[in-house]
């Protein structure tokens, strides 16, 4: 198993949301984060001051999935969060060692 972790956008979430559970995975976390990277943040001005923002808004979606699974996955968060400028994200693979279900004590895969 491997554990699929994707910093996107905020604007793109119901979009990956969506393209996941058209692909069958259901069972995933999303957090809100903030971040810097190649997008460097902005400036805004606040009460004729202008302040620097570097760190921006941004989603972190976490999947779990089978070994063969994960190509596709990434393939699809890559292609559904995309939008062509600085900013867009990353995603991060790890790997799982196991799984535990509390309700039912099931372990491994299945659980997945």
């Amino acid at each position: 198993m491997k554990k699929i972790e994707a910093i996107i956008r905020p604007s793109k979430l119901d979009d990956v949301k969506d393209a996941l559970d058209k692909y069958g995975i259901r069972g995933m976390t999303v957090t809100q984060v903030i971040g810097c990277g190649l997008q460097k943040g902005h400036t805004q001005i606040y009460r004729g001051t202008e302040y620097s923002i570097n760190l921006l808004a941004k989603i972190k979606v976490e999947v779990v999935v089978k070994d063969k699974l994960v190509e596709d996955v990434v393939n699809l968060i890559a292609t559904t969060a995309r939008s062509g400028e600085i900013g867009d994200g990353k995603i991060f693979i790890y790997p799982v060692e196991n799984a535990v279900r509390i309700r039912t004590g099931e372990a491994g895969e299945e659980v997945v």
